[in-house]
């Protein structure tokens, strides 16, 4: 069985869960805390980032790209089901394109600050980086989640799903990020009704369940985060 060293509100973690949901691939989770540094995760991925991939007789796999790239090649659809990273070159051009935008633009700029100030430096000592929350940066991180937002919202307006006619990869990485900060309650959903209707297909889908389902200690989740009619 594969194993996934996770946080549960790590987003390219939920990341993974999604895409491992999606495929109907069971994997144990074991939640790591990342800040630690712990000598067995280390050797895991010396980077000491989230999330990690363990197959056995294989490399560790790190890093959420990394993991999905591996899922698509080594996990073959069954019943003609379709597959998240399509076949044509384009379409994966854009697929990937859409990944990596949520996986690192919109994560250094909103998902990654909000989950990291409000979240993990609750855990932290000082000299991992806790304390408490950089105000500004929380400011920042709300400032510019309503471009992100309007962004999707035009993708949507445009085509059936984020990259195309199908989900993708692409509306995995995405509903992931927004996923972690809805926990948290920082999604002005009214800002965007495009972009709540995609999200709203998204988290109905049976893949989204087991995460829905997460809570942290001392930090509920907001309303409308498992509220599928939010």
């Amino acid at each position: 069985m594969l194993t996934l060293f996770h946080q549960l509100l790590c987003p390219h973690s939920r990341y993974v869960r999604l895409i491992l949901g999606e495929y109907g691939i069971a994997a144990r989770l074991v939640e790591e805390r990342f800040w630690e540094r712990r000598e067995e995760f280390l050797l895991l991925n010396p980077a000491a980032e989230l999330p990690v991939l363990v197959a056995e007789g294989e490399p560790p796999i790190p890093g959420a790209g990394i993991v999905a790239e591996y899922i698509e090649e080594t996990h073959p659809a069954e019943n003609g089901q379709d597959r998240l990273l399509p076949s044509q070159p384009g379409r994966r051009v854009e697929v990937r394109r859409l990944a990596n935008w949520f996986n690192d633009k919109f994560h250094a700029e909103v998902s990654g600050p909000l989950v990291n100030e409000r979240v993990f430096k609750r855990h932290m000592t000082q000299e991992q980086g806790g304390g408490p929350p950089d105000t500004e940066a929380l400011r920042a991180a709300r400032h510019n989640i309503r471009y992100h937002l309007g962004y999707i919202g035009w993708l949507v307006q445009t085509r059936d799903w984020l990259a195309g006619n199908r989900l993708t990869l692409a509306d995995l990485a995405a509903a992931a990020h927004l996923s972690a900060v809805d926990y948290l309650g920082e999604v002005p959903w009214n800002a965007n009704e495009a972009t709540r209707n995609w999200y709203a297909r998204v988290k109905s889908r049976p893949s989204f369940r087991t995460i829905l389902g997460d809570t942290l200690a001392g930090v509920p989740p907001s309303k409308t985060y498992a509220d599928l009619d939010f």
